[in-house]
Order: structure tokens, then C-alpha cells, then sequence
């Protein structure tokens, strides 16, 4: 049996760009669109080239607002990603979609695909709220989403939250608490806004954070959160997420225990064999190099006509592993091969995001040496300020320490 690897899909497009988005999105036209999936899907194949050894064991759907793209080219990059790669028969496969951007039709395709579990942006059900964080849909949009979601059957879902939100109060944050609880989601997402440089909340608001709630408000949001999700029956497993039993991102949980990952798209980033790289960020030079190494009709490569559900044929060329290689080289703009130190560090600063912390035996049949030989200073310090706390053989960050979350694991970097 091969070793296991998540895959990350990146879709860098939406409907229109929301104000306190940084990520690498942005809406675009259909024909830049439809090249990119060509792009896209030429990727999938030279990755599975690459990487035929490999179990998938998550697929992660990600952007930008991957349901903004059609059934055919949902079908299309299924299609090439089950071709070109040996998916576990238990993966998880997940996309990210937003409210009114899908219909029924649509999200019986992703059943059909494979997809199982879906990730819908809601953010809040204040619609307020929602025109304030440049939301292009209401709560009402939200419902019916939903709603079709659950008659086509889709069994795990996942709504992601922002609290925090400009003029938000601690009762608002308490109505959309209760509002998204009664709509029994199997996971939520609850995060809190962070002003990014650059983005059209930074210019409105600033470092100075003038219009967001208070420092005492946003604890109580935080602490309000906790409580109440927890006594809904939903577990927090990692600093901002929540789960009914069974029902915990796997695909999350892997990037935070080191699972190898590997990152398609434009900008995506992947950590395999303890080396981290990424894509070129420029989506028009990312479907130009992918599309160049399409047509360059390399000596001995062999073209073979795949029909999409459109009636429209594509080339794909069948690669060895080596030329495989190389064209993805051309798109990768960082490369690190992390040494022992590196990984160590990775190991305590990601594992402590999760509630249930790192194993203190792994780590040492991992590294060769124990938690206390590396860390014991560090560790020591942290526990009697309270932060962290040692329980059946696994480090977890204390209540008080997953306030200050970022400084405990800063003191993790040798």
C-alpha cells in the first residue's frame, strides 16, 4: 500500500472579491475561466505522473468560490483526477462553495462526482453584517442553499462563521450562534476577523481598528463561542473549529499533523518529503506555462481525445514520469527542504492548534529524541505560566494559553 497524501485544488475565482478577502481570488470572465481549468486539469495529470504511488486520502476543493465553476468542468477535473491518481475509497472530498452559486442540479453532480462533504460560506445571518464583509448573498440565500443541499443528501456540512465583524455586538454574534445551531450542521468554522493589509477593510479600518468591537468584546465573542457550541453538542477539536462526533475536517487535521500535502493550482502550496513549495501567484502565466508544455508536442508523447460532458474533446498528453517533472518545475516559484529543526518547530506550533495537542511519544519515534531534551526549558516555562499542560502523554494548550495562542507557539521556533 502506498504512503498517504491529501491533494488541495485551488480555484482562484469568484463572484466578486469581498472586503476583508486577502486570498490569491478574484472574479475573471468564462474564457480565462475555462483556460485555467485546462490549465488546471493538464496539472492533475502530470501530478499523477508523479505521484501514481501515492493513496489520496482527502481532496480539498478550495479558493475563491470553487462552485462558481460548471458542472462539465466539475466533471472534467474529476474525471482527470481519478485518471491520474489512487483515491482512497473513504477519501473526504470537499468543496468550498457560497450561497447562490449552485442549484440542484449542480450539487447532484458533485453527489455523482464523489463530493461528500460540502463547505458553505455564511459568515452571518445578519445580512447587515453581510453587506458590510461584501457578501453577495442574504441569509435567505443561505437557507435555500442549504436546504437543496440537504434534499440531494449531502450528509456533511460544514458553515463557516466570522465574528468580530464591524458594528457586530456580542447579542448579534449570539443570534447567528443560535440561527446557525438550529440549522444542525455537522461542522462549523469560527473564525475571527482579521483586518488584512491590503485589502479594502484595511483601508477602512486601519491597524488602529477603529469601528471593530472592543478587545473586552471580542474575549466575550471568543468565550460566548465556545460555550455555546459546545453545549450544542459540537467538540472543539482545533482552536476555531467545531465538530459533532465523527465529523472532524480531516483534511484540516492533516495539514496541523504534517500529513504530506499537495497543492494544485495557481498559488497553492504543498509540503511533501518535508519539502514546502508553491505555485507562480500570476493566474495568466500559470495557464500559459501549462498550456505551452500542452502543445509543445514532445517527442514520443501520445495525444489521447477525453470527451466532457459538453460533447467538447481535449488533448491530453500522456507524460513520463521525469517530463512530468519538469513541467511542473516550471511553475514553482519556492522551494524549502525543511531540516530536523525545521520539522521539530513545525510539528509543536502546528499539533498545538488542536485541542488534543502532540503526542510526546510520536514526536520522540519521529525525531529520535524526547519533547523535554529539545523543548524541556520552553516547556517548563509554559506550564507554570499556565499555558500548557501535559495529559496522557500529549502537550495541549491550556484555556488560558489558546488566548494567546500565537506568543505560546512562538517560543516553539529554536
Amino acid at each position: 500500500m502506498g504512503k498517504q497524501m491529501e491533494l488541495y485544488i485551488h480555484i482562484p475565482f469568484c463572484v466578486s472579491k469581498c472586503a476583508y478577502c486577502d486570498f490569491l481570488s478574484g472574479p475573471s470572465d468564462a474564457g480565462t475561466i475555462r483556460r485555467y481549468v485546462e490549465a488546471l486539469t493538464a496539472e492533475v495529470r502530470a501530478c499523477g505522473e508523479m505521484y501514481h504511488d501515492r493513496i489520496i486520502t482527502t481532496v480539498f476543493f478550495g479558493g475563491g468560490t470553487p462552485s462558481i465553476l460548471t458542472e462539465e468542468q466539475i466533471v472534467v477535473i474529476f474525471r482527470a483526477m481519478r485518471e491520474s491518481f489512487r483515491l482512497a475509497r473513504d477519501a473526504e472530498i470537499t468543496i468550498e462553495m457560497n450561497p447562490g452559486t449552485v442549484t440542484e442540479g449542480k450539487l447532484r453532480t458533485y453527489r455523482e462526482a464523489g463530493i461528500n462533504r460540502l463547505s458553505i460560506g455564511l459568515q452571518s445571518v445578519n445580512d447587515r453584517e453581510l453587506k458590510m464583509l461584501g457578501r453577495i448573498h442574504t441569509f435567505a440565500d443561505f437557507e435555500t442553499t442549504y436546504a437543496l443541499a440537504r434534499k440531494v443528501g449531502f450528509q456533511n456540512i460544514n458553515m463557516d462563521l466570522i465574528s468580530a465583524i464591524p458594528g457586530q455586538t456580542v447579542e448579534s454574534w449570539r443570534g447567528t450562534l443560535e440561527k446557525a445551531v438550529s440549522m444542525n450542521p455537522e461542522h462549523i468554522s469560527a473564525y475571527s476577523l482579521i483586518v488584512e493589509e491590503g485589502t479594502p477593510f484595511y483601508a477602512r479600518y486601519g491597524e488602529g481598528g477603529e469601528g471593530l468591537p472592543s478587545e473586552d468584546e471580542e474575549r466575550e465573542i471568543y468565550d460566548l463561542t465556545r460555550r455555546f457550541l459546545e453545549k450544542s453538542g459540537y467538540e472543539r477539536y482545533e482552536i476555531s473549529n467545531y465538530a459533532k462526533p465523527g465529523f472532524e475536517c480531516r483534511h484540516n487535521k492533516g495539514y496541523w499533523e504534517r500529513t504530506d500535502y499537495l497543492g494544485i493550482g495557481v498559488g497553492a502550496a504543498s509540503l511533501v518529503n518535508n519539502q514546502r513549495f508553491s505555485h507562480i501567484r500570476d493566474v495568466a502565466e500559470y495557464i500559459r506555462l501549462l498550456a505551452q508544455e500542452n502543445c509543445s508536442g514532445r517527442k514520443g508523447a501520445e495525444s489521447a481525445p477525453i470527451k466532457s460532458v459538453s460533447g467538447q474533446t481535449a488533448a491530453i498528453k500522456s507524460v513520463s514520469e521525469q517530463n512530468a517533472s519538469e513541467r511542473i518545475e516550471k511553475i514553482v516559484t519556492e522551494r524549502e527542504t525543511l531540516d530536523v529543526q525545521a520539522q521539530m518547530e513545525e510539528t509543536m506550533f502546528l499539533g498545538l492548534r488542536e485541542m488534543r495537542g502532540v503526542s510526546i511519544p510520536e514526536f520522540e519515534a519521529q525525531f529520535g529524541k524526547t519533547v523535554q531534551d529539545v523543548y524541556g526549558r520552553v516547556l517548563s516555562t509554559m506550564e507554570k505560566e499556565g499555558l500548557l499542560r501535559v495529559k496522557d502523554e500529549r502537550i495541549c494548550l491550556t484555556e488560558r494559553g489558546v488566548d494567546i495562542s500565537n506568543y505560546v507557539m512562538s517560543q516553539f521556533l529554536l
